[in-house]
């Protein structure tokens, strides 16, 4: 019975208390605007205004997220690549890290009841829809990639109405819920303002 016990707590931190985007038909021009955005090409850049921004931010979020991912490389590049594809797809990179931390706890294998993978917690389906047969929804990049640009194509829909945005993420629309946890995430664990910017 131990073992059993045992062996259940160890496979829980896997499983994702999430819902799931839900499949809508889009038309072909945004069908292939969404695919091009996918596109995995490596970062041209970094996504940092300047560097004394990017050691600011980096070491800032690394502190909140050191309990969560202890390794500090593997923490690092997570933020180095949350940072990228936030700011890639027009997106609060500190928004993205509630939504991350509300879909999956931070967990790189997470998979819901309802089959939603990853970090952001993207379903299957996107693949068939806007990827390629071959993306793998587990890897870092291409998973933040999928649920910053899915969230992105939500925020357009919805005319940039974060509520409603989230809510289409989640497969929750409508239900205050979910948004306002990834807002109370966003705000309380992740909001940030560089010092500089604070010293004015």
């Amino acid at each position: 019975m131990r073992r059993l016990a045992l062996l259940i707590g160890l496979l829980l931190p896997l499983a994702a208390v999430a819902g799931a985007q839900k499949y809508e038909p889009l038309s072909a021009s945004v069908q292939a605007a969404l695919s091009r955005t996918i596109a995995d090409q490596a970062p041209p850049h970094g996504s940092f205004l300047d560097s004394m921004e990017a050691v600011e931010w980096m070491i800032e979020m690394s502190l909140r997220l050191e309990k969560r991912i202890p390794d500090r490389d593997s923490r690092l590049e997570f933020l180095r690549a949350v940072h990228y594809e936030a700011t890639r797809a027009g997106l609060d990179p500190q928004l993205v890290l509630g939504l991350v931390q509300v879909e999956s706890g931070f967990k790189k294998y997470a998979v819901s009841s309802a089959g939603a993978r990853g970090f952001m917690q993207v379903m299957p389906f996107w693949i068939a829809v806007i990827g390629r047969r071959d993306d793998n929804l587990f890897h870092l990049r291409t998973n933040l990639r999928y649920g910053c640009t899915i969230l992105r194509h939500y925020l357009d829909i919805e005319q940039g109405d974060l509520y409603r945005a989230l809510g289409r993420y989640n497969g929750s629309l409508g239900k205050a819920e979910y948004p306002n946890l990834v807002r109370g995430a966003w705000h309380k664990q992740w909001a940030y303002t560089s010092a500089r910017i604070a010293a004015r």
